[in-house]
């Protein structure tokens, strides 16, 4: 058994692609490696800018001799079929068995496959590797770039190291041959490094200044920068997206140290915080207090002989730069109001059949101006709401967000606070597209609520009149997410009103379903609840499901879906339809079409009259008779709680037609010889069915 080491090494990969990298380097090895019949199994996958690099442990020195049998055609079969047979498997007509099949001879070729010695299989492998890896973007260069054949790669591939064991795996790409042979840090050293085996690979890159294995370089990074801000006095804002770029961005990280002018604190501190992550990749700190420092921390790819500080004055240099195009944004932004800003959304088209960015915004204020005024969001000022619905846009017109569109809404709240409106309104500018994602915090706030909810809900009954829905995995116009935004507000705050009808309640539903999901309840309950229909309160739907979930989970609710479900399939077998089966005879499509005709009216209520005569008209058994009072007592208490909105008090209801039908059933025959009683006991236990599906659908309900 050998371990095996394979190094690609390039011009700088970007970061935001090493982890698809790697990934990809892994799967296609695991690819070529099992197509060979090579058992692979510990893999290690390591990324730098300027390498891809994997170990897989104890491969085999050889793949094992097999023997296959191919069974062809039967004898006496055309020349023909017997040669394509004997070309396909590689033998001859000579090496052909007969064999009997089935009383008849057939041909089988018996193929003996030696073994072959992985080195050579893997030399076969690697460019098939190289010349299949698939990334997100990628070149052709030099001479051979003028054919489209040519190799493709991330950046010019300019070396490769093959190592099984301690032998180097021969192999050429692109010109590119296989060694023993890669390079260290860029600056820090200078000649080849040789490497002896898969073991020595890390130790060795290590001495020439590269830390190969990108998970220490993101410890390395993480420990290091919150060491220099608290030897500063400060403390690190956390940012793991940035530990992983900077990792991605060096191959020896040394986390340094710098300050800015305080003057840039006048700007918002998410822009100062934005403008050092996105453009310049650096961490901010915190002060005592939690307000943000005028520090910055870099990571340098080199330990420089003066401690850093030319890294650090001209990392400060440019980050100056940077912070004054945002104070000059700032600055600029507030020499009109959100007001004046706002007249700019004239211009923007939201989409072509629903008008401009005004236009939407015309309509989110009067829907917040209605969800407070027909209260359905308490607490709020309609005015306030109003307004605020009317310059949630404006910053989107603003120099700041041009620059940086992550922070639209969040500068409408600066901007609305600098110019002196009331903090109710700048919270709402600032919070409207909240909750953005899973994890996001849902507003709590009265006119914040308002504005939002109406924004989601313009968004998608806007987009539902178009007929521009979601299709499979597309959704360009993000309806799921304000979909979700939407019930997540409507619980939290606990908001009641019909959401929507039609496609668009549908569409609520399927979210409010797979919302569930993830929550942990049961698909089939979901489901028993919605196939009520009707209902488009989301608030009074959601618990009724937890009230169902609750009953089903004790012993009276798994019997009574029992005791339903045999109820259920007595009257499928049947196919009864009770007292309303009989009315259908008048020959009318719809059965209660002519309940009113007057003409009508005095026949259907004398075959009524005849009906139910026909149920009193014999002593009910005692099983039967409890069933019936329970029926009377239960049902009415059921939907008196239902109407109530006491979901659990109709499962507590329910709960009472337990131990009645587990009786019925056992002391009652139902189908019985006598038609009145067979009809009278088929009739309750189609109440019984109507009764229990007041609460939920228990025919969707798996068990």
């Amino acid at each position: 058994m050998s371990d095996f080491l394979l190094e690609l090494r390039s011009e700088e990969i970007p970061a935001r692609m090493q982890a698809g990298a790697r990934d990809e380097l892994e799967k296609l090895f695991r690819r070529e490696m099992e197509a060979a019949g090579v058992t692979v199994g510990e893999i290690t996958v390591w990324s730098t800018p300027r390498r891809l690099a994997l170990i897989a442990r104890g491969l085999p020195e050889a793949t094992e001799a097999v023997s296959e049998e191919a069974k062809g055609p039967p004898e006496g079969a055309p020349d023909q079929a017997i040669e394509g047979f004997c070309r396909k498997n590689g033998v001859t007509r000579d090496q052909l068995e007969l064999r009997d099949v089935k009383g008849r001879s057939t041909y089988f070729a018996v193929i003996e496959k030696p073994g072959k010695a992985t080195k050579d299989l893997l030399a076969e492998a690697i460019p098939a590797i190289i010349r299949d890896f698939s990334w997100p973007k990628s070149m052709r260069w030099g001479a051979a770039s003028m054919s489209t054949e040519s190799l493709r790669w991330v950046r010019p591939l300019s070396g490769i190291v093959a190592l099984l064991g301690d032998d180097v795996v021969e192999c050429e790409v692109h010109g590119v041959t296989s060694s023993a042979v890669t390079l260290g840090h860029r600056f820090h050293h200078s000649g080849d490094i040789t490497i002896g085996n898969a073991d020595d690979y890390a130790m060795k890159l290590r001495a020439g200044h590269v830390i190969v294995d990108h998970e220490e370089r993101q410890d390395m990074i993480r420990a290091g920068a919150a060491k220099v801000a608290s030897e500063a006095g400060l403390k690190l804002v956390e940012d793991e997206g940035l530990v992983i770029e900077n990792a991605g961005l060096t191959e020896w990280p040394v986390p340094l140290l710098g300050r800015f002018e305080e003057d840039f604190l006048e700007v918002p501190p998410e822009t100062i915080q934005l403008t050092a992550r996105v453009n310049q990749k650096y961490f901010v700190c915190e002060a005592d207090k939690g307000e943000l420092a005028n520090a910055f921390i870099c990571t340098a790819n080199i330990e420089a002989e003066d401690g850093g500080a030319r890294v650090v004055d001209g990392n400060r240099k440019v980050l100056a730069a940077r912070l004054s195009d945002a104070r000059f944004f700032w600055d600029v932004d507030r020499k009109k109001t959100l007001a004046e800003h706002a007249k700019g959304l004239e211009r923007i088209t939201f989409h072509e059949k629903l008008g401009t960015v005004a236009d939407k915004v015309e309509r989110v204020a009067k829907l917040a101006r209605w969800l407070v005024e027909e209260g359905v969001v308490k607490g709020a000022d309609a005015d306030m709401a109003e307004q605020a619905a009317r310059l949630a846009k404006a910053d989107l017109v603003t120099e700041m967000v041009g620059e940086f569109p992550e922070l639209q809404g969040l500068m409408g709240g600066y901007y609305a606070r600098a110019e002196g409106l009331p903090d109710a309104i700048a919270d709402a500018i600032r919070d409207h597209y909240k909750p953005v994602g899973q994890g996001d915090d849902v507003p709590t706030a009265p006119v914040t609520v308002a504005v939002s909810l109406a924004d989601k809900l313009d968004t998608l009954r806007s987009f539902f009149s178009i007929d521009e829905k979601p299709t499979g995995s597309k959704d360009p116009f993000a309806l799921r997410r304000a979909a979700l935004g939407v019930i997540r507000i409507l619980q939290d705050n606990g908001l009641r009103f019909g959401v929507a009808q039609g496609d668009l309640l549908d569409f609520f539903a399927d979210r409010l379903k797979v919302q569930q999901r993830e929550a942990g309840v049961r698909h089939d309950l979901i489901d028993a609840v919605f196939a009520l229909g009707g209902e488009d309160d989301l608030v009074r739907l959601l618990a009724r499901v937890k009230a169902l979930q609750s009953f089903m989970e004790t012993e009276d609710g798994a019997n009574l879906l029992a005791g339903y479900k045999r109820a259920a399939n007595i009257l499928k077998k049947v196919d009864w339809h009770g007292a309303e089966g009989e009315i259908a005879r008048t020959g009318e499509e719809d059965p209660l079409a002519l309940v009113d005709d007057p003409d009508m009216k005095a026949v259907i209520d004398a075959k009524m009259a005849l009906r139910h005569a026909k149920e009193l008209s014999y002593a009910p058994e005692p099983a039967e008779k409890a069933l019936m009072d329970a029926l009377a007592t239960s049902e009415p208490a059921a939907a008196q709680a239902i109407e109530a909105e006491d979901f659990s008090g109709a499962m507590a209801a329910l709960a009472s037609l337990r131990a009645p039908i587990d009786r019925f059933f056992d002391e009652v025959t139902v189908n019985a010889d006598e038609e009145n009683k067979r009809a009278h006991r088929l009739d309750l236990l189609a109440a019984f069915r109507a009764a229990v599906h007041k609460v939920a659908d228990f025919s969707r309900i798996e068990g």
